[in-house]
């Protein structure tokens, strides 16, 4: 059983769509994680980390309803387990399969947790999962801002996408706990904030740090606050489906993963524009305010910043996050980990990936030739320096997390995936699969 605090990194696994969906933007195929996840898994050990924030590419895998080609995660997922490198499963990271379309289609929460389940059902031995990753912004860029995917910019758009987003969520854990009911889901979700730069902006600035908080207000099963209550019944959430969330909330099984970039600030003007403010309140801050809602613990699920001309920038962002997670934990909040995503660097992140121009960004512990970055170097040291020497607050504080070959061994799970794989006959193959789609 594994007592101590959480020390990860991640494998970028975006995958949404733009051009009307016909482009899609992989960030494992552009991050060269396909060909090189061997040598991507031993850089996650030579830094000292145990678990990864990780998840197979849903797109590839889930080729149609029942029909599903785990090839890929069959090859990674056991060389993680023999590494002891515990995986935090992003199951669907800002897109879905072609043949789901997008985030307005109102089967897709159902499909999502079937996929979950039978997911869980092929890898019992793992139990950290985020079953969709940033609610909030997946949202937010694919249905409001017009980004990625199905590409609107309505309000009611955006709450069709919320709703069917958190939604998928919710069912998955459900789906998941049926089969490892000790699972705990660790959400990954944008800490946002906006500032009024004038009176004016008061208003739109005060609607925009409420909306903030929808996706997990629903995914918790709060009541939302009366103006967003409107909101969202305007914009055609139904009163079965507000309901539906405060009925089903899994929040005891839940660590709130508040993720933080120099970006989730903003700066609001009187018409309701928007601009990046740069870090003003920073981590501390912003999480305490999202503690102070939900009272779980909490997790930093995401950060990085570009290394800069002078080498340092991401070294020095580095400390200022840690210095951040220290002073969360020192104000009585239980803080259990600390993630810099990624382990190399990323693609076309400066575009906010709507556009395909395959431009390296510099973000990673590890460039794309998988060399070490200074900040690799000062996370390594960072671990090594506070992994047996920062306290525990209290043992009931422990996250009861089964360290892989604690419970069984990898044999026996191979000889069950195997006799599960021979009794499945709604399991074809890839071109039966194919053939199948809509």
């Amino acid at each position: 059983m594994f007592r101590g605090f959480i020390f990860a990194t991640g494998i970028e696994n975006s995958i949404p769509t733009i051009n009307n969906g016909r482009t899609r933007i992989d960030e494992m195929e552009k991050c060269g994680h396909y060909t090189w996840w061997k040598r991507d898994f031993e850089l996650v050990q030579e830094l000292g980390i145990n678990f990864l924030r990780y998840g197979p590419p849903i797109h590839r895998c889930f080729l149609g309803q029942g029909h599903y080609d785990w090839s890929f995660p069959d090859q990674t997922l056991p060389e993680l387990r023999l590494k002891k490198i515990v995986p935090i499963i992003d199951l669907c990271h800002f897109g879905v399969p072609d043949w789901i379309g997008n985030f307005q289609n109102p089967e897709f929460p159902e499909l999502f947790a079937q996929y979950a389940k039978d997911f869980a059902k092929r890898y019992q031995w793992i139990q950290l999962y985020t079953p969709m990753n940033e609610m909030f912004i997946c949202a937010l860029f694919s249905a409001y801002y017009g980004w990625w995917n199905e590409q609107l910019t309505t309000d009611r758009s955006f709450v069709t996408a919320l709703k069917y987003i958190v939604k998928a969520n919710v069912l998955a854990m459900k789906a998941i706990l049926d089969v490892r009911p000790d699972a705990i889901f660790i959400q990954s979700e944008s800490s946002e904030y906006y500032h009024a730069e004038n009176p004016k902006a008061i208003k739109p600035a005060e609607l925009m740090n409420e909306r903030r908080f929808l996706s997990l207000d629903l995914n918790y099963g709060r009541r939302v606050e009366s103006e967003m209550y409107e909101y969202l019944m305007d914009n055609g959430l139904t009163r079965d489906e507000y309901h539906f969330f405060l009925e089903n909330n899994l929040k005891r099984h839940c660590i709130m993963g508040n993720d933080y970039y120099i970006t989730n600030e903003h700066r609001v003007s009187a018409d309701g524009s928007t601009r990046a403010s740069g870090e003003i309140f920073g981590y501390h801050v912003i999480t305490s305010q999202y503690y102070d809602r939900y009272r779980i613990p909490v997790m930093h699920t995401e950060t990085n910043i570009q290394q800069g001309p002078n080498g340092d920038e991401a070294v020095n962002w580095l400390w200022k996050e840690w210095a951040n997670v220290i002073r969360v934990r020192n104000d009585g909040m239980p803080i259990v980990g600390f993630t810099w995503y990624s382990l190399t660097d990323q693609v076309d992140w400066d575009t906010a990936l709507r556009e395909n121009n395959n431009r390296v960004n510099p973000l990673g512990l590890y460039d794309l030739d998988r060399k070490i970055r200074p900040v690799g170097e000062a996370f390594k040291q960072l671990i090594s320096d506070w992994r047996e020497v920062l306290p525990t607050q209290s043992v009931c504080l422990n996250v009861p997390i089964v360290m892989p070959g604690d419970n069984r061994s990898i044999k026996e799970d191979n000889r069950k995936a195997e006799a599960a794989e021979k009794n499945d006959k709604s399991t074809p193959s890839l071109l039966q699969a194919e053939k199948s789609r809509p």
